[in-house]
């Protein structure tokens, strides 16, 4: 593939404005899962015709450096070799089997080593089903019905966990979700992202009753909001002192953090594990798991069922085990972490240099720049940024040619794959683009 660079661009993009018509009669809202519909933002979803390294290119020309990289699974820039050469080996010996194969084995063995709160893992298709079976695992270990989430924490679209789930749900301006009954929730209790008090309150008054806890780790889906200091230790502690078990969403998180988790940047072990994106390189594929006293529990080893046709897909675990194996490359990791760091440093440099309010979130690979002066530590603060703003800034970095995610509560990613040439680029279309918005 010809290697992609970007530049700034003219927007004008009749091909993704056809193919969105089209699109729109056929899925709803004309996309698949719905931030890419740019209802964030604004304007028309550009349709990428291919990747390449640290860029894309949509199918009107235009060239981006990425900053979604699918949404984070990317880790190694699009169309990675060793990745692809995986995935191409493994389709040439079957797409699937709907049986064990060695695959799941050896990315199992990886995962694990990785982890040290995992000794077992199940792999299953999707982020959703590793938070959903996570939960139905630990309510199993239990004998307990509740869990507890956090306002503005995204753990799939499953019923119980689209409580003041953030994300698209907030980009949307949805009220959680229609079609979600009430009784499927009322087991779900939902305290404040970072509020020890308020966990501490709820344990104090229904702890026996308390199944779980799950939460992101590092917030991703309210925009990148770090714990605050204790927080995490907090729920450990109320969790273990009440029976409850700990569940950490690093469908993320997970290489992303940190290279092993933000429960090793963080040193928290949880009892359970939810993890997706960096975990199948780029292809359907995430797992749950933890300590073998639970996950021993799973059918058929024990009577919690769960089940997938797909799940340990040979392409998928190829992909899996090639990324994961590329990024155990000493250094490489960090390369991703470096350009993150110096490109927020970047930024902010840049906001203040023109009076623009900015607060900057970033943990490990992946950061969120929310256009307010305030620090952004909850889903409440979270949402007093200038959404209208971050839109303007959005489609201004679009014509310099950088693709941010279409959401002011979404996180940015960098891969190993960022450059020198790059972070000239970006601080190009940073100051362009903070230029025109301070004009405005």
């Amino acid at each position: 593939m010809t290697s992609l660079r970007a530049a700034p661009v003219t927007p004008v993009i009749p091909r993704s404005e056809a193919l969105f018509a089209d699109a729109q009669a056929l899925l709803p809202g004309g996309v698949n899962s719905p931030v890419r519909a740019f209802r964030g933002v604004g304007g028309t979803p550009r349709f990428i015709a291919r990747g390449n390294g640290a860029y894309m290119e949509d199918v009107d020309g235009h060239v981006y450096l990425d900053l979604v990289f699918s949404w984070g699974p990317l880790i190694l820039g699009h169309a990675a070799p060793r990745v692809v050469q995986a995935i191409t080996d493994a389709a040439q010996r079957g797409t699937s089997y709907g049986a064990p194969c060695e695959l799941e084995v050896e990315l199992a063995r990886r995962v694990v080593a990785t982890f040290p709160a995992l000794e077992m893992v199940r792999f299953v298709n999707s982020g959703t089903e590793a938070t959903m079976s996570a939960l139905r695992l630990a309510r199993a270990a239990t004998g307990r019905s509740l869990i507890v989430k956090f306002d503005g924490c995204y753990h799939g679209h499953a019923d119980a966990l689209l409580a003041a789930a953030g994300s698209g749900v907030a980009t949307l301006g949805l009220p959680d979700s229609p079609g979600v009954s009430p009784a499927v929730v009322a087991d779900t209790l939902v305290v404040g992202y970072n509020d020890v008090e308020a966990v501490e309150q709820l344990f104090a008054a229904r702890g026996d009753q308390i199944a779980a806890v799950i939460v992101e780790p590092v917030a991703g889906n309210m925009g990148v909001v770090p714990p605050v200091p204790g927080f995490l230790e907090a729920l450990r502690a109320l969790t273990t002192k009440h029976g409850a078990l700990l569940i950490f969403d690093e469908v993320m998180t997970g290489w992303r953090a940190h290279a092993q988790g933000a429960q090793v940047r963080y040193g928290i072990a949880p009892d359970l594990t939810c993890l997706g994106k960096v975990i199948g390189g780029g292809l359907p594929a995430a797992a749950y798991g933890g300590r073998a006293e639970y996950m021993k529990q799973v059918a058929p080893a024990g009577k919690m069922y769960q089940a997938g046709t797909l799940a340990g897909n040979p392409l998928a675990m190829a992909a899996g085990i090639a990324t994961l194996d590329e990024l155990a490359t000493p250094g490489l990791w960090a390369r991703a972490e470096r350009w993150a760091a110096e490109a927020t440093r970047v930024l902010a440099a840049s906001a203040a240099a023109r009076g623009i309010p900015l607060t900057i979130n970033r943990v490990g690979t992946m950061f969120t720049a929310f256009f307010t002066g305030d620090p952004v530590t909850d889903y409440v603060t979270a949402k007093r940024a200038d959404r209208d703003r971050y839109a303007r800034f959005f489609h201004q970095m679009l014509a310099e040619g950088v693709y941010l995610a279409p959401s002011a509560f979404e996180a940015a990613f960098t891969s190993v794959l960022h450059d020198e040439a790059a972070l000239l680029l970006w601080r190009r279309a940073v100051d362009a683009s903070l230029d025109r918005l301070g004009e405005g």
